[in-house]
Parts: C-alpha cells; sequence; structure tokens
C-alpha cells in the first residue's frame, strides 16, 4: 500500500462555495450529522481503480483518514490528512478523482438540503425526487440522442467475461452509444473500457461513462477511473429507478446476487399491466462457457414468474456485434414510442414504477425471513419481494451495515414455496462455486439461509 497523503484542494468551479451550516452537518459526527457519510463515500473515491468488495475492510485500511472543509473568504477548500496515496501521482491528485470527489460533496448536500422522501411515500414523490438528483447531477441531457446503454453484470468475473465485455462496449461506442454502469470494477468497467476505443476510433470526444452508485455500495465497489460522470442516490431503490429511467436499453452480463436482484427488479416492473406495450430492450449476454449460466437465470424466472417473464429478454451469446446491433435496433424502437407519446428522451416519465420497487428495503434478520416469496400472488409482486431477498444477501456480502447485522444476529434466513426455494438455493450455489458472490481468491461464506416454507 502507498504512504498516505496529506493536502489541501479548491475546488476548480465545482460547488465552490456552501453555507455555515452545510459545512456544520458535513462536519458533525453525530449520528444525525453528515460527517460519517461523507468520508465512507470520499474514501470509496479516493481508492477509484483498486479491486474490493468490502465497505468494513476498506474503512479498516484507512482508520486515520480524515476529510476537513474550510470555508474561507474566497470560498471553499478541501484538507485531506492521510488520504490513499493511489490517488495522487507526484504529491498530486488524479484530476479525474478530484472532481469524483467533489461530486460526492455536490450530491451528499444537495440530497441532504433538498430531497425529503418520508417512510411510506406514494410513487409520484419518489420518482420526482430521482429525477431532482439527476438534474442537479447534470446527468439529462435533453439535447442528447437516445443512446444511453446500462450495463449490469457482476464486480467477481475472470478475465474471459472482462474481455467479452470490453468487446461489447467496443461495439456499442463504434455506433456512437454511451455507457452507463454501476460504476465499480468487473462489468461496471469492462463496456466502458471497450468504449473508450470505439469512440475514439470514431473520433468521438464527447463518449459518456455515468456511474450510478449510493452509499452502501460505493463504501466496498470503489469507482472504476474511466468513469466521467458520477451519481450517488440515497439508497439501492433509487438507484436502481434512476437506472431503468433514463436507461435506452439494458444489456446484462454474468454475474451474482447483486446481477440477480437487477434482473428481477426491470422485470418485475416490465410484468406490470401498465408497461405491457412499453418497449424496453433487455439483452442477456456472455462469452462461450457462459450458455448455462444463463440457461440457470432463465429457468428460475420461468419457474417463479412465468413464460411472460422469459419473453421480455433476449439472450446472445458469445455475439459482441449482435448485441451492439440488438441495442441500436431496440433504442430506434424506444425512440420511436416516446416521439409519439411526448415522452423525454432523456428520462422514462412513461414507465410506470409500483411502490414496492420504490420502498428502501431494509435487511435483517427478521425482514428477510418475513418476505412473501409464494406464487400465489400477482408476478410483478413475486418479483419485487425476489428482489429485496437478493439485496439482503448483497447487503450481508459487503455493506457495512449489512455485514454487521449477520455478524451480530446470525445469516439470513429466506423462506418460500418449496420449489422455488430450491431453485433459487441451486442458483445461489451455482454463484459461490462459479466465484461471483466475492472477488478470486477471497473465501466465501453465506451470509443467508435458504429454507422451505411450505
Amino acid at each position: 500500500m502507498m504512504d498516505p497523503v496529506s493536502i489541501k484542494l479548491t475546488p476548480d468551479g465545482q460547488l465552490d462555495i456552501l453555507s455555515k451550516s452545510e459545512v456544520a452537518k458535513l462536519l458533525d459526527t453525530s449520528q444525525s450529522g453528515l460527517y460519517h457519510l461523507y468520508r465512507k463515500c470520499s474514501l470509496a473515491v479516493l481508492n477509484s481503480g483498486i479491486a474490493m468488495d468490502n465497505a468494513t475492510e476498506l474503512l479498516s485500511q484507512y482508520e486515520s483518514f480524515e476529510i476537513r472543509l474550510l470555508q474561507q473568504d474566497r470560498g471553499l477548500r478541501l484538507e485531506l490528512k492521510d488520504a490513499p496515496g493511489v490517488a495522487f501521482v507526484e504529491g498530486k491528485i488524479i484530476e479525474g478523482i478530484k472532481q469524483l470527489l467533489f461530486t460526492v460533496l455536490r450530491d451528499i448536500i444537495y440530497v441532504s438540503n433538498e430531497i425529503h422522501v418520508p417512510e411510506e411515500s406514494d410513487s409520484e414523490l419518489i420518482t420526482s425526487a430521482v429525477f431532482q438528483i439527476l438534474r442537479n447531477a447534470e446527468a439529462l441531457r435533453t439535447k442528447r440522442s437516445t443512446n444511453l446503454v446500462v450495463c449490469w453484470g457482476g464486480h467477481s468475473i475472470g478475465r474471459e467475461e472482462y474481455d467479452y465485455t470490453k468487446e461489447v462496449g467496443y461495439q456499442m461506442g463504434l455506433r456512437g452509444l454511451d455507457i452507463c454502469t454501476g460504476c465499480g470494477a468487473g462489468v461496471m468497467k469492462g463496456p466502458m473500457k471497450g468504449a473508450t476505443i470505439g469512440h475514439a476510433k470514431q473520433r468521438n470526444s464527447d463518449g459518456r461513462y455515468l456511474g450510478i452508485s449510493e452509499p452502501g455500495i460505493i463504501a466496498a465497489e470503489p469507482p472504476n477511473p474511466i468513469i466521467n460522470e458520477l451519481v450517488i442516490m440515497p439508497d439501492i431503490e433509487k438507484r436502481l429507478e434512476a437506472f431503468v429511467r433514463v436507461a435506452h436499453t439494458i444489456v446484462v452480463c454474468p454475474g451474482g446476487a447483486g446481477t440477480a436482484e437487477e434482473i428481477l427488479y426491470i422485470i418485475g416492473i416490465l410484468l406490470h399491466p401498465k408497461n405491457k406495450n412499453l418497449p424496453f430492450p433487455l439483452i442477456f449476454t456472455g462469452p462461450a462457457g457462459t450458455g448455462e449460466y444463463f440457461e440457470r437465470i432463465d429457468q428460475f424466472i420461468g419457474a417463479a414468474l412465468g413464460p411472460e417473464a422469459q419473453s421480455l429478454y433476449k439472450i446472445i451469446i458469445d455475439d459482441p456485434e449482435a448485441v451492439a446491433k440488438e441495442a441500436l435496433s431496440g433504442m430506434r424502437r424506444v425512440r420511436k414510442f416516446r416521439k409519439a407519446r411526448d415522452d423525454a428522451y432523456y428520462f422514462s416519465w412513461l414507465l410506470h414504477i409500483e411502490p414496492e420497487f420504490q420502498q428502501p428495503f431494509r435487511p435483517t434478520r427478521e425482514s428477510m425471513a418475513a418476505l412473501d416469496l409464494r406464487r400465489d400472488q400477482e408476478p410483478y409482486l413475486l418479483a419485487a419481494n425476489l428482489r429485496r431477498a437478493f439485496s439482503g444477501i448483497v447487503a450481508g456480502n459487503v455493506k457495512e451495515e449489512g455485514i454487521r447485522a449477520v455478524k451480530e444476529g446470525g445469516v439470513f434466513e429466506i423462506k418460500g414455496d418449496s420449489e422455488l426455494m430450491v431453485l433459487m438455493d441451486e442458483l445461489l450455489e451455482s454463484f459461490v462455486q462459479q466465484q461471483r458472490m466475492k472477488l478470486p481468491g477471497d473465501k466465501y461464506i453465506p451470509c443467508y439461509k435458504v429454507v422451505s416454507g411450505d
């Protein structure tokens, strides 16, 4: 590990000034203050490009790290003490990391000041909050074409799969498509890296590499170094809604529990009757050898949610060019649909999202055991509850509060229909065997136990 660095920084036009009350909140170390959240997210950004998937481990490595705000007559300055040396070259902070550091400040202050969404808020209020955060971050480009591909998939993947995601990104970059991911490593990095080459060959200097994260995830999975736009949403549900509202196509590559959560989220939304005729291109893809992976995913979706759910996506194996062509074709359908109905190109207002997909779910031993995982309910509602189950597993795997909850209260129990639970257990076990739950080399200790509720 490189020696830590202490330094003072000016924002260079990014959020030059803060009020005294804002500075006080950011430096407040009490439970109601913002300092611990601000420090955690800033530390993650300063470790940009580092392969890690455990928030507790990251925080423990830099216990002496501090970040301070200095409000001066001429404007704002940041003071970093014992910051990760990887963020600096020849004593100067890397410019991209510096920009992301002030992005953290922007989003935390804005959400604290402007976004007030009480528990059990209605759907419209939550969607409005997602829109406002994206707008404040200047992530909604009104003059941009419908060209944003959201790429989902695992952070823990092998070299062959990673190289495949780069080729997919390259083919999309050649076609002028921009990339949005969860901003970490693996599938969150590969498509962006490939797209940079595709954009460069087309002399496209305006390529977008948008990362959308949330505090629990960014602390465990620091941003990759290609990100040139970052938005930190307040929780996983608003993060997922941001993805599907800004996406014109979603491409899913192999992953673990987090990827399963994302798949169930979008499929559950598209299963709702109000979204029946809304075009939303959804592509599952991977290199040769991942066919069995997607067969398991497809089998699970069919058993849990039925053939209609299986009709919502297309599986393309080992053909990056076909993926890019399908994405481009799908976007044209999306553009035609939105133009005919006066829906915004940059944010899909017509996409209907039920509160079950929006209300924050806090995984505890009690809340996980109480999930309704029976098939005698509307498929979109079962998808919402399955999404929560996988979200809890992600929290128990990588998030600071989830790891603590499992350590203090024991593993999460997941109960439901017997046949469904068998399939879920087999799916999760396949993720473990393929090392999709932790970075290669790390031993995975399950944070869950699947049991039959029959």
